[in-house]
């Protein structure tokens, strides 16, 4: 097995030298196939750009870019000195980024273009700390020395490593044979409770534990075609490029627009795909739109053969022991129960197939295998929908402290209404709120242990010790319950986050902060677990509105909080507060929000601390909280 990731990439390129590694989009269009003999040239070559410029075992390098052939470069050749990078993506604040440079204390950062590197050098802090700046699309007209800064683009980089290589091959390879599993291979900064992100240490062995587990559960292999279209920096995405690597199988750029991405599928046929739910939604959004505008009849047979293919799926999981046991119940009886409907709409299926489904999976390529959809719940209907159309979408569960998967449904035995089988050599355990162990089919708070488990978070002892205990569980602060058969299902989030559709993690605590600035807010929760876009519950403070009322000439009326002119107060102190001038990101703009007259108590809705017991008012709000999304 692999000691560790640039020792996995060294195998691989001497196993399997003119398999495909990644196809790269051309400017002029099409694209381009690199090798994975050329992979590995190119990746040393950086090493040994980066070792001329300092960079050595146990630094940490900050990379700020979106995907594209260069990360997976800039992220191999700093493993193989045996540093770390710290990456991020192009959507982060300066405040945000500040935060990540000075914690890291990175001296040397490599950025996607020169506004990222505009963001770090608003700090003076910053300006301080950082040596040299690295990028990737370098403009024709730059000082080379910025703030004191040293400016390189990648390709000057590339062409330091070009002249150093030669003497730094046979020193980097032997390196990379005594480089540890347990060595740190990145500190990927995600949310954290006070709304600045936590940098999550991960180290090669974490990566390599779920580069042993994948193909336990997924059929990959030697000439497979990933198409990447997540964030890089993501946990999820940069771990199934490691997992695409270790199988022999091709990266393929694409992006995550919907025109784009069918494009890139049909020229290139990709087998695989990692995605966000709401890629799912917008693909099935985009077939039933096309569906629309063709003639009656058309409507009609697509319609139903999503009928006759709803029901073979449901049967086809009952016959293969498929559905999930949160109640124990011999499996005989689903065959038996499932068997004669089986039996007889398998030729309907064949029908709708030849119709209707055949002329979808062409739109996907022809070769599609399979998408795994992580960072959110995928929506049941969306679920339903490719199941019945017979497109396997297998969806998984993790997070960034896990490297990230704990749980992903099998290709092989896809278990639906679950994210599956837990993962291989890993344990997970439900768990109520005195920490007792729960048997399957009770709610309670998932804990996790296994070879994935991040090392801590970066200089933060404390909020590694809420969350990861002496004998190694993780508290992963999401509820869930477990099947009889040890499938996994999410039923909701026991911490703060939120996890939008498109995977966008979002820390409620700073947009209520903000919120309650308004004189007439006395509490407010922002909602939107697995939805499009953000929500928030107002809870108005009745003294303050009553004031409100005479100042405007209202009458505090039992209605009052729907009246436009109190609407309209919050609708434009919404947008104005909560806006990316302010520090907020686009994503966590709010859309809709409801204004409720009730007032929080202790014991019910608020803890003795004040704060708000987000599971209690999500029950008992659940229909208000619905209504936002409707």
């Amino acid at each position: 097995m692999y000691r560790n990731l640039p020792h996995l990439l060294k195998l691989q390129a001497e196993t399997y030298p003119e398999s495909v590694a990644q196809y790269v989009r051309q400017p002029e269009g099409g694209f381009t196939p690199i090798t994975y003999r050329q992979l590995l040239e190119d990746v040393l070559t950086c090493a040994a750009g980066f070792a001329a410029l300092g960079v050595g075992k146990g630094d940490l390098v900050a990379l700020i870019s979106e995907n594209r052939r260069e990360w997976l470069l800039a992220d191999m050749g700093l493993l193989f000195l045996g540093a770390a990078d710290v990456p991020r993506g192009c959507d982060v604040t300066e405040k945000e980024l500040e935060h990540i440079l000075l914690t890291a204390e990175c001296s040397i950062g490599v950025f996607e273009n020169i506004s990222q590197l505009k963001k770090a050098l608003a700090s003076e802090r910053i300006r301080t700390q950082l040596k040299t700046a690295i990028l990737f699309d370098m403009p024709a007209q730059i000082e080379r020395e910025t703030a004191g800064i040293t400016v390189l683009s990648f390709s000057a980089l590339m062409e330091r490593g070009t002249q150093a290589l030669p003497g730094m091959r046979d020193h980097i390879l032997t390196a990379v044979e005594e480089l540890p599993a347990e060595a740190l291979a990145t500190v990927i900064f995600t949310s954290g409770t006070t709304g600045l992100p936590k940098g999550v240490m991960l180290s090669h062995g974490n990566f390599l534990h779920q580069v042993k587990g994948v193909p336990i559960l997924l059929k990959v292999g030697p000439g497979d075609i990933w198409l990447s279209v997540l964030p890089v920096w993501h946990s999820f995405e940069r771990m199934m490029q490691y997992v695409a690597l270790s199988s022999a199988s091709a990266i393929a750029y694409s992006k995550p627009i919907g025109r784009i991405m069918l494009q890139d599928m049909a020229t290139l046929k990709p087998t695989w795909m990692a995605s966000v739910p709401r890629i799912w939604e917008g693909i099935r959004k985009g077939i039933l739109q096309t569906i629309k505008k063709e003639s009656p009849l058309v409507q009609a047979i697509f319609q139903a053969s999503l009928v006759v293919g709803r029901a073979y799926a449901f049967f086809t999981h009952m016959v293969k022991g498929e559905l999930p046991r949160f109640k124990w119940r011999p499996r005989i009886l689903d065959r038996v129960i499932g068997i004669i409907p089986f039996l007889l709409l398998w030729p309907f299926k064949q029908l709708a197939h030849l119709l209707v489904f055949r002329k979808l999976h062409r739109k996907l390529g022809g070769r599609f295998v399979a998408g795994i959809s992580g960072g959110g719940a995928l929506p049941p209907e969306v679920d339903g929908f490719f199941d019945a159309i017979r497109i396997t979408v297998l969806e998984g569960y993790g997070l960034t402290e896990a490297a990230p998967v704990l749980a992903v449904r099998s290709y092989y035995h896809p278990v639906p209404h679950t994210v599956g089988p837990v993962f291989p050599d890993t344990e997970i355990q439900i768990r109520d709120e005195e920490g007792n162990v729960l048997p399957p089919g009770r709610q309670g708070t998932i804990f996790a242990r296994g070879g994935q488990v991040m090392l801590g978070y970066l200089k933060a002892p404390e909020e590694t010790r809420k969350v990861l205990d002496e004998e190694g569980w993780l508290n992963t602060g999401d509820l869930g319950m477990l099947t009889w058969d040890n499938e996994l299902a999410i039923t909701g989030r026991a911490k703060d986050t939120i996890v939008l559709r498109g995977g966008e993690n979002v820390e409620p605590a700073p947009l209520e902060q903000a919120l309650k600035e308004h004189p007439l807010v006395a509490h407010a929760m922002v909602v939107g677990q697995d939805e499009k876009y953000l929500g928030v519950l107002i809870f108005v403070d009745q003294d303050s509105l009553k004031e409100w009322c005479t100042e405007h000439g209202l009458d505090l009326t039992d209605d009052i909080h729907r009246h436009p002119r109190l609407i309209e107060e919050f609708s434009d102190f919404i947008s104005h507060r909560i806006h990316p001038r302010h520090g907020f990101k686009p994503f966590e703009r709010i859309y809709r929000f409801t204004l409720l007259p009730n007032t929080l108590t202790v014991g019910e809705e608020l803890s003795a601390k004040q704060e708000i017991k987000r599971h209690v008012v999500y029950r008992k709000y659940a229909d208000e909280i619905r209504a936002l999304y409707r």
